[in-house]
Parts: structure tokens; sequence; C-alpha cells
């Protein structure tokens, strides 16, 4: 009589289990959705105090940035008025064929980063900017306090992550 018992209640309890099912995660979590690279232009030459080209150090500094990137699936490449910028910003550009689009410099880095977020939802976007803007257009696009940026620093390439449930990481690192 117990052998029934068991195989019963054995019976109902996985039935009830049956019912009780997980929702899989959807295939997006955890995965940034959309991912933005922020640096400040490479070095710049002396040919012009207003307007520089950049060096031939910087040169290859955009070269090796475009090199970093070249696997991420690159959607837009934004770049301020400077040549400096646009320079540094060309290669990547090129690389996965897209323009550069401009931004104003002296912009607030709250509207710039507004326009940003209303624009992409999706794929790695390259912002170059300068010394004075990029911890600004960090801090609004993190929701984070980013460290302010010597005159001297042309190598940080910051990341910020959002992942699909709008999670945001942020990573820093060297080019």
């Amino acid at each position: 009589m117990r052998l029934p018992h068991l195989l019963l209640s054995t019976l109902l309890g996985l039935g009830l289990l049956g019912g009780c099912t997980t929702t899989p995660a959807p295939a997006s979590a955890g995965v940034d959705a959309l991912t933005w690279v922020v640096v400040r232009h490479a070095e710049k030459a002396t040919d012009d105090p207003e307007d520089p080209n950049l060096s031939a150090l910087g040169q290859a500094r955009a070269q090796r940035l475009a090199q970093e990137l070249a696997t991420a699936p690159v959607t837009a490449v934004y770049a301020t008025e400077y040549k400096r910028t646009r320079q540094t910003g060309q290669p990547t550009a090129d690389a996965h064929h897209v323009t550069i689009t401009p931004y104003y410099a002296k912009g607030p880095a709250n509207e710039v980063a507004a326009q940003l977020k209303a624009a992409h939802k999706r794929g790695t976007v390259l912002i170059v900017g300068h010394s004075n803007t990029v911890p600004d257009i960090v801090s609004a696009l993190s929701g984070q306090i980013a460290d302010p940026m010597p005159d001297t620093e042309y190598d940080r390439l910051t990341r910020i992550h959002v992942s699909a449930d709008g999670a945001v990481r942020v990573e820093i690192s060297r080019y």
C-alpha cells in the first residue's frame, strides 16, 4: 500500500513542478546592446595654433584606435569641428564605412549625450573630443563621474557598455 501512495506523491510533485516553469533570459541579457567609445583626439602638431593637424605620432595613434575597434560593430563616428578630432576618427570611420558626424565642441555635454542617446540604441559609437570635454561627455553618457583629463593625456579610451536591460558598465583602457 505504501508504494501506490509514494507513487501518487511523486506524480503529484512532478505535476506541480511541471507547472512551474522558468522564463529563459532573453538572448540579449548580459550582452551589450550599445557601447560608447569616448577618446580625446590624438597628439596634435604645432602647424596651426587654432586648428592644428595631427602630428606623426597622433596619426599613428589614430591608426591604433582603428585597430582597437576593428572587430567592434561601429555604426557611427562623431568628432568636433576641429581637424585633429576628425583626423583621429577618420581611420575608424574608413574601416567601418561610415562618415564622421560633426558635433559642436562647446555644446553642453548633457545636450550632446541626449542627442547621441536618442540617435543610437545598438552597436558601437566612437566619440572623439578634447581634454576639456571628454570627461563631461563620459559622465553624461554613463551617469558616473569621470576623472579630469590633463592636457598631456592622449591615450585614454573609455568604453561605456550599456546592456539590453539598461545597466551601465564603464571600462577605461589605454591605446
